[in-house]
């Protein structure tokens, strides 16, 4: 999509410099992608300019400042962003290189497990926020039971049941599951900065390994529910869990949760890509209730 000329203007003013190329990278949840050059710099651009997109790129933004500003991981950094006040929402951060490079992975667990000190008196956000092109509810919440209950899993079962994904069986047995959640997530933990969204596709390294993480979905939420994440697709090797438990040790039976947590992504899934992902969903459902 072409980059609108009003939208150039403004990046052209908050850069103080003209744009010598522009070029489109595709889009996504209605979001567009584009990378601009400018004086021997280039940009990553991520913008919008209606719907929920816009208030998307928005919360990205906000998510990778709050990254930033912990100063644990190390993110793409946002040198420009508006919430829409232009017309258009839009996040102009720097433009990452890899090279293909691999990313250190003992270093990203190390660095995770700091992130995750930084905490909050409550589960939340001051804002909402989107998983991907799902908008992700932030209400402050003082039990991780409750939070998991009532902002992560009863939204997308909500939204699963307006999508016409959950049968009647499906549905009673999610419900029996949410009553029950308390059972399995009433544990010790801190509200942590957690990335949100960290599966590998969301993890490049820079020329030296250095790992940089993107597109962001932040919470205060418990440690375990973003180590979980990072097992459901894979990506992440032994080095970057022998590093995270030796900076910060996981509480014991996480293993028996993780699927739980991991429930949450799949319901995402379902609704954003659809009944393909329905059998992990049962298969985890069946774990916990039968």
């Amino acid at each position: 999509m072409h980059m609108p000329d009003q939208l150039q203007a403004v990046i052209e003013q908050r850069l103080g410099a003209p744009l010598i190329t522009v070029t489109p990278m595709g889009g996504s949840f209605g979001a567009q992608l584009t990378r601009v050059h400018t004086q021997g710099v280039s940009y990553a651009l991520k913008w919008a300019t209606r719907g929920p997109a816009r208030a998307m790129v928005a919360a990205e933004a906000d998510g990778l400042r709050r990254l930033a500003d912990a100063g644990c991981v190390r993110v793409p950094q946002v040198v420009a962003a508006d919430d829409g006040t232009c017309g258009i929402a839009f996040v102009l951060s720097e433009w990452i290189t890899s090279n293909g490079m691999e990313p250190d992975q003992a270093v990203l667990g190390t660095n995770l497990a700091q992130l995750h000190r930084t905490t909050q008196a409550a589960f939340g956000l001051e804002q909402d926020n989107f998983l991907g092109g799902t908008p992700q509810v932030n209400s402050w919440t003082p039990s991780w039971p409750t939070f998991f209950r009532e902002c992560r899993l009863l939204p997308q079962i909500k939204l699963a049941v307006a999508n016409g994904f959950l049968t009647t069986s499906r549905h009673a047995a999610l419900e029996r599951l949410v009553s029950r959640i308390e059972e399995w997530l009433a544990i010790p933990g801190e509200p942590a900065l957690i990335h949100g969204d960290l599966w590998s596709g969301n993890l490049v390294g820079l020329a030296d390994g250095t790992p940089i993480l993107i597109d962001p979905a932040v919470s205060f939420s418990h440690r375990e529910a973003e180590l979980a994440y990072t097992e459901l697709f894979g990506g992440f090797g032994p080095r970057f869990y022998a590093a995270y438990q030796a900076a910060w040790p996981l509480e014991p039976g996480y293993a028996e949760r993780r699927d739980l947590y991991n429930l949450y992504h799949l319901l995402n899934h379902l609704n954003l890509f659809g009944l393909g992902y329905a059998t992990q969903v049962d298969q985890i459902v069946r774990r916990y209730v039968g």
